[in-house]
């Protein structure tokens, strides 16, 4: 059986781990707001290896700490910007084929926001965006009150989404990198603002986040320049060998659009599976599991000159039907932005 560790607080005599409790004695380690939980690490790391994996935050001490088949590490990194980066960065990501868990070391005992000072305001605190989540507010509901009083309004309710990790600027960041070469797009979209017009290309059931292409008249020379490109390019772009579809790959492959068929798009290797891959389609922000031999060679940037057509943003009230909107055109205005994933704005639909 394989060990594993999700969540520890120092502080504490318990700890949490697949929704079983353990009594365990904590550790004698100070906390410090400078310092980085990372949790599900290999038996047989060494210190210096937990140095290494967060060397681009200048790590100042580790102390690592083993109880039983669990491992896992804090890491003074000097400063609470590094640890927000490092959390950013490396929670949910694969070493040693295990998903890491980063979290900061400094957290605060959790209460309710009063969503009655900012009630049409997004509530995210600097520890929850640090940590991938956002809040958004429910619609206010009258409360009726005995005859002949009046109705008063609701408090209005505060729901917490994590943001997924395909939106997140640390996976953008990488994927703008290894396709594009440039990060040019991510500094452009917090300057969209005012009435818009979207067509919706992809949802994260559940939650208010969903991916969009913005209407302009950019955007409709780049999706004919485009998909006319792909289109000429299927016909004489080979498959990938075998051996060159790995993580990172830039590639073709087939996306479904529904009741509007298949159509070429570019694509990402995000990882494989023997003669499987999941590939994220960057011009839709949908990801997908595919056969490895259906995948087309796409490695020259001629392909890749053109940004992403899709951005993602979250719907300030409520969440979208998949059903209902995917592929449909959504009006409304931009309201601002997350405030430590910036290039996920905000949307209020018109009614």
């Amino acid at each position: 059986m394989s060990c594993s560790s999700s969540d520890f607080r120092p502080s504490a005599k318990v700890f949490v781990e697949n929704g079983a409790l353990e009594e365990q004695k904590s550790p004698k380690f100070k906390k410090r707001e400078t310092e980085v939980y990372v949790g599900n690490l290999p038996l047989d790391i060494s210190e210096e290896e937990i140095r290494c994996l967060l060397k681009d935050f200048s790590p100042l001490h580790v102390h690592r700490v083993q109880n039983g088949c669990r491992c896992f590490a804090f890491v003074d990194l000097g400063s609470t910007q590094k640890v927000a980066l490092a959390i950013q960065a490396l929670n949910g990501k694969l070493f040693h084929k295990r998903k890491l868990y980063v979290n900061s070391n400094n957290r605060s005992p959790k209460r309710t926001p009063d969503v009655t000072e900012r009630p049409q305001e997004l509530l995210i605190s600097e520890k929850a965006s640090a940590q991938g989540f956002a809040g958004t507010t429910a619609c206010p509901q009258l409360t009726p009150k005995a005859s002949g009083e009046p109705c008063e309004t609701e408090k209005s309710k505060t729901s917490f989404f994590a943001v997924p990790m395909e939106m997140r600027g640390s996976f953008l960041v990488l994927l703008l990198r290894e396709c594009f070469r440039d990060l040019g797009w991510l500094a452009t979209i917090p300057s969209i603002s005012g009435e818009v017009g979207l067509l919706v290309t992809s949802t994260v059931p559940q939650t208010p986040f969903f991916w969009a292409m913005h209407i302009t008249e950019t955007l409709h020379q780049n999706m004919q320049a485009l998909f006319s490109a792909l289109a000429e390019a299927e016909e004489r772009q080979p498959y990938l060998q075998d051996s060159a579809v790995r993580r990172g790959t830039r590639g073709l492959a087939e996306y479904h659009l529904g009741d509007y068929g298949p159509a070429w798009n570019r694509c990402w290797v995000l990882d494989r599976v023997d003669s499987w891959v999941v590939v994220m389609f960057v011009d839709f922000g949908r990801s997908a599991t595919i056969p490895v031999q259906s995948l087309r060679t796409l490695d020259s940037d001629d392909f890749w000159t053109i940004p992403p057509l899709t951005q993602p943003f979250m719907l300030e009230k409520g969440i979208l039907s998949s059903n209902q909107v995917i592929h449909r055109i959504l009006k409304g205005k931009i309201t601002g932005a997350l405030n430590l994933e910036s290039h996920i704005l905000k949307f209020e639909e018109f009614e």
